[in-house]
C-alpha cells in the first residue's frame, strides 16, 4: 500500500484556529504523527481574524473544530451556529492587554470612555471584552459607534496609527513586541472571568461521528498534558515560533492552565452563562445542551434554582 493509499484512508477532520501560542499543543501532535497514529488527518487553517472568523467558518461548514474563545462562542451559538462546545481547552483567563497608539495623548485607562475601539469582528473577543473593561472601568460603551472593524491585529495596527480608533484589546504576549518597539502603549490589562478558550466542534461532525470527535479531543488533550511537563523546552519553542522574548514566553507559560478533562463542568458552565447575561453579551439563560456537548453532561434540572 503507498502513502497516497494509506493518506486517502485516514478521516479527515478541518481545525482552525489562531495563529498564536495556545495552539502549539495542537502543531506538535499533528507534526509527531500522533493523530495519524489514530487514523486522522488533521488540516490545520491560521485564523488570523480570531473568534468571529472562525464562527464564520463554522458556520460556513469550512471547519470542523475550532478553538474558539468562550465569550464569543456561547453568543454565536445562541444565535444559530451549528455547533457546541466540547470541552474547555485553556481553563486558565486570557490576559488582554488595552493598547493605544504612542502618537496619541492617551495614557490612562481614565482617558478611554467614549473613544472608538478596534475590533476585529462582532462578537469576536476583541468586541466582548471591552465590554467586560468598561464594566470593570465604570465607564460605558455606545455600541452604535464606539467600535472599528478591523478584522485582525494588522488592520488594528493601521486603524491606531490613523487615529480612526483609538483603543485596541489582544492578547498581551503576542501584542507585547509592539509595546517593546514604541508602536503601541499599553495602558492596562484586562483578564477573561472564565476559562479563555474552548474546543467547538460542527453539529454535523457531532452527529456523524462522535467516535472520530473523541478520538481528536484524546489526543489534543495527551499532547497538552505532555506539553505542560516540559516548561524549558516549551518556553523555548514558543520564544522561537512566535517571535517572543524568552522571558515573556516563561511569563506566559508559568501562568498557563491547559484543561485535560473531556467532561464540562455545567456549574462553572451555568456560572460563565450568567456572567455573559448580565454582561449583556446574551439575552437568556439557555439549556446546557443548547451550548455543549459531552457525553459526561449530566442533566439537573434544578441547575438555575
Amino acid at each position: 500500500m503507498d502513502l497516497l493509499e494509506k493518506k486517502s484512508m485516514k478521516k479527515v477532520v478541518r481545525v482552525g484556529g489562531v495563529p498564536e501560542h495556545f495552539n502549539l499543543a495542537w502543531h506538535l501532535a499533528n507534526e509527531n504523527g500522533h493523530f495519524s497514529e489514530e487514523g486522522i488527518e488533521i488540516e490545520w487553517q491560521d485564523v488570523p481574524g480570531g473568534t468571529g472568523a472562525m464562527c464564520n467558518a463554522l458556520r460556513n461548514h469550512e471547519l470542523d473544530i475550532a478553538i474558539t474563545l468562550t465569550e464569543g462562542i456561547i453568543a454565536d451559538i445562541m444565535v444559530g451556529n451549528p455547533s457546541k462546545i466540547v470541552q474547555f481547552y485553556v481553563n486558565s483567563p486570557l490576559m488582554w492587554g488595552i493598547y493605544t497608539s504612542t502618537k496619541n495623548d492617551i495614557h490612562s485607562l481614565s482617558q478611554i470612555e467614549g473613544k472608538k475601539y478596534a475590533i476585529s469582528r462582532y462578537k469576536s473577543g476583541s468586541h466582548l471584552m471591552s465590554f467586560v473593561n468598561a464594566r470593570n472601568l465604570d465607564q460605558t460603551i455606545n455600541p452604535e459607534t464606539d467600535f472599528v472593524l478591523v478584522g485582525n491585529m494588522e488592520g488594528a495596527r493601521k486603524a491606531l496609527a490613523a487615529d480612526e480608533a483609538q483603543v485596541f484589546m489582544w492578547e498581551k504576549y503576542m501584542t507585547k513586541p509592539l509595546v517593546d518597539s514604541g508602536e503601541f502603549r499599553l495602558l492596562g490589562e484586562c483578564t477573561t472571568p472564565w476559562p479563555c478558550f474552548a474546543v467547538v466542534a460542527h453539529n454535523q461532525l457531532i452527529e456523524s461521528d462522535p467516535d472520530l470527535l473523541k478520538k481528536v479531543i484524546e489526543v489534543v488533550n495527551k499532547s497538552c498534558y505532555s506539553l505542560k511537563f516540559k516548561e524549558e523546552e516549551a518556553t523555548q519553542m514558543v520564544a522561537w515560533r512566535y517571535q517572543l522574548k524568552l522571558a515573556d514566553a516563561k511569563q506566559w507559560f508559568s501562568e498557563l492552565e491547559y484543561n485535560y478533562a473531556e467532561e464540562i463542568d455545567e456549574i462553572q458552565m451555568v456560572s460563565i452563562l450568567n456572567d455573559l447575561k448580565s454582561l449583556h453579551i446574551i439575552d437568556r439563560l439557555p439549556a446546557l445542551e443548547e451550548i455543549c456537548y459531552s457525553p459526561n453532561l449530566l442533566e439537573h434540572p434544578d441547575i438555575w434554582q
